[in-house]
């Protein structure tokens, strides 16, 4: 009974003792560890991290850093830790509270050195530590550096981090990281697999990178299949790789005599002439590859050379062997878990990248739509080729240049601008068919020529009064940025302004063509002029009223494109060529053809670009080349008139 009373004490007495000697503050760790601080290794300065770590104190964070950063020095008198000021003799700063607490000289301090591995380990925990910090971008900061490194030692301290962030969007961020770390470095194979299940539904880049990194394989040979690797894929020689490239896999693994180059052969030919013979061949023959391969083979059969490797050997060698690729995760579940979301991501980003480049063709027709339905008003219902209606489209863009000259609100200015851009073209083009065109009908070559002399003159007139320098036409504050659907699918808030403008338009002139009398009566001169004229419409009274409308849909498009284009003087020839083809190739004088015709463009040339992106040009030069075989076999376009002089 005595001996279990001392026992007990003992005991008791020990832990006790073992409760005192917890490091409670950084010094004390400091002279608990003091030793492996002066000479850390990797392989044990983890102790000493995570007791840094358990204190939790602000001044950790600044200690790790400067023991990384080769900060901390160490007084050799008495083994004491700080960090150092300036000037002779050097100050001494604590390490605890930052201040200075003495000087001493450098031949007194030693500076402590730690080595790639240790600085990374240090590096590590100082990230850890962070993700609990009190200052949120601190946590940000730790949270950037896990997501641009990610490790295994990482994950443990992340999820601990994640209960207590008070930050909603950091808190999302970091759930999302551990989900991306855990498919990676969880546990257990039913954590990486729920991982890697839940990440299926991403599409971000980050996330297939995670698959791929999950799914890395290496090249192997063997002589058979092993089962105890988790194999990937097996190659068929002639297939998937050559048999020089089986041949030369079989030499990498040690497992077949590399091949003997010309260059070998003729210097070791060279070397074992003996009386003008080389192995039995006579050195006058060597001059073919026959004669030097009998000759080599000679040596190699004494055991003068190493043998030569033959087309049989190589054959032999590669159909003796099995050629593969096996993962470097070894969890089968894992792999496939992996394979089978990279596969549904890859089809997921598939259709979102079919979207993206549905609304990117939506809004270049949009674009185009709203380029070529005034051209398409004015060439329909008076035959008038009028090269000039670009330059009606680069006044309009200048018009709101120059409202948000006077009104800074942008939002404001865009809604003067818009009506004013109207006016003003409706004018000018009122005004060109009064003085010009009206003394050109039925002399198509006349008007060509005087219309394209006008868009000269007006681009000479831009520059004059604007000068060359493209000026700018800005957006409102809310237009600015786009909606972002996921990371594939995205379009700029501009160009969906654009396209629900291209839309009001659509329904304004059905409204007018359908539902007016200036709408009935230009569909009349349309469809028949000759019978429109003895029904009482005044056939020149229409074309005037037309050219100007016509002319005003042109501005208005100008400030919509001026938008998110430049603004010259030269912008209008950007759009004069697509306008016309959409006119063309939807069918003259009629709305639908126009859209139709837009809508065709403007997919066909997103589509081009898909195929090669780098090159713009070459997509429109495809787009035309299309066009013209398309009204080959069309010519009256997608939507053609209807009426007794409809092939007039």
């Amino acid at each position: 009974m005595r001996f279990l009373a001392l026992f007990f004490a003992a005991a008791i007495s020990l832990s006790v003792s073992g409760v005192q000697a917890q490091p409670t503050d950084l010094k004390a760790v400091l002279e608990l560890h003091a030793e492996q601080i002066e000479r850390p290794k990797r392989l044990q300065v983890g102790e000493v991290v995570e007791d840094l770590i358990a204190l939790g104190t602000p001044e950790v964070t600044e200690f790790l850093q400067r023991w990384q950063n080769r900060e901390l020095h160490m007084r050799e008198a008495d083994g004491q830790f700080f960090y150092v000021g300036e000037g002779t003799p050097i100050e001494l700063i604590d390490v605890v509270s930052g201040q200075v607490v003495g000087t001493a000289e450098d031949s007194e301090l030693k500076q402590l050195r730690p080595n790639a591995g240790v600085r990374r380990v240090l590096g590590s925990a100082m990230v850890q530590f962070q993700l609990s910090d009190p200052n949120i971008l601190r946590r940000v900061a730790a949270v950037d550096s896990i997501a641009r490194r990610p490790q295994a030692d990482q994950l443990a301290p992340l999820l601990a981090s994640i209960p207590n962030e008070p930050d909603a969007a950091l808190k999302e961020r970091k759930e999302r990281l551990a989900g991306l770390l855990t498919a990676r470095f969880g546990e257990t194979t039913e954590d990486r697999v729920a991982a890697i299940e839940a990440l299926s539904g991403e599409l971000s880049l980050d996330v297939q990178a995670v698959m791929n990194q999950i799914l890395t394989t290496r090249d192997a040979v063997a002589v058979t299949l092993p089962e105890n690797e988790n194999i990937a894929e097996v190659y068929e020689v002639g297939t998937d790789l050559s048999t020089a490239e089986a041949y030369a896999q079989l030499v990498s693994a040690d497992l077949a005599l590399a091949l003997i180059p010309n260059d070998a052969i003729r210097t070791a030919l060279a070397a074992n002439i003996d009386g003008g013979f080389v192995g039995g061949v006579p050195v006058a023959q060597l001059n073919t590859d026959a004669a030097r391969a009998t000759a080599y083979t000679a040596l190699a059969e004494v055991g003068t050379v190493p043998p030569l490797v033959t087309e049989a050997d190589i054959t032999s060698a590669v159909q003796s062997h099995v050629f593969y690729a096996v993962y470097t995760e070894p969890d089968v579940a894992v792999t496939d878990a992996a394979n089978e979301a990279l596969s549904e991501i890859t089809t997921r980003v598939g259709m979102n990248q079919a979207l993206d480049l549905t609304l990117d063709g939506l809004s270049l027709a949009s674009i185009y739509f709203l380029a070529a339905i005034g051209l398409a008003i004015t060439f329909g219902v008076m035959g008038v080729i009028n090269m000039a209606h670009g330059e009606f489209i680069m006044m309009g863009a200048y018009t709101g240049y120059v409202v948000q000259l006077f009104i800074p609100d942008y939002t404001l200015s865009i809604l003067v601008a818009l009506p004013l851009a109207f006016a003003v073209t409706f004018g000018a083009g009122v005004a060109m068919e009064r003085l010009v065109i009206r003394w050109l009908y039925h002399r198509p070559l006349e008007t060509l020529l005087a219309t394209f002399g006008i868009s000269i003159a007006l681009q000479q007139l831009a520059k004059n009064i604007f000068g060359t320098q493209a000026r700018p036409l800005t957006s409102p504050g809310w237009l600015d940025g786009a909606w972002v659907l996921n990371d594939v699918v995205s379009i700029s808030y501009i160009r969906i302004a654009i396209f629900i403008l291209a839309l009001i338009f659509l329904g304004l002139l059905l409204f007018i063509l359908n539902k007016t009398r200036l709408g009935l009566e230009v569909r009349a001169v349309t469809q028949n002029p000759g019978m429109a004229a003895s029904m009482g419409i005044n056939p020149d009274r229409i074309n005037m009223l037309t050219f100007g409308l016509g002319s005003g849909i042109a501005g208005i498009a100008g400030v919509a494109i001026g938008l998110y284009a430049k603004v010259t003087s030269e912008m209008g020839a950007d759009y004069i060529v697509q306008s016309f083809m959409t006119v063309v190739l939807g069918g003259v004088g009629n709305v639908w053809g126009t859209l139709a015709g837009a809508s065709l463009i403007g997919f066909l040339q997103k589509g081009i670009e898909w195929f090669n992106p780098a090159n713009t040009l070459a997509a429109q030069t495809y787009m035309i080349l299309f066009i013209i075989l398309f009204i080959q076999f069309r010519p009256k376009g997608i939507v053609a008139l209807k009426g007794r002089a409809a092939g007039d």
